[in-house]
């Protein structure tokens, strides 16, 4: 995070939904970078 704070909870399900989806995430930031449409990641089950 750059700024703000979350509870910790909400903070740890963040951290989990990151890491399930690195490889998504590598390649929107790759898509925005462009700029192209970024593709939709779902959400934490």
């Amino acid at each position: 995070m750059i700024g703000g704070k979350l509870p910790k909870r909400a903070h740890a399900m963040v951290l989990e939904w990151a890491s399930e989806h690195k490889e998504e995430l590598l390649k929107n930031w790759e898509k925005a970078i462009v700029p192209e449409p970024l593709t939709e990641i779902e959400p934490l089950n």
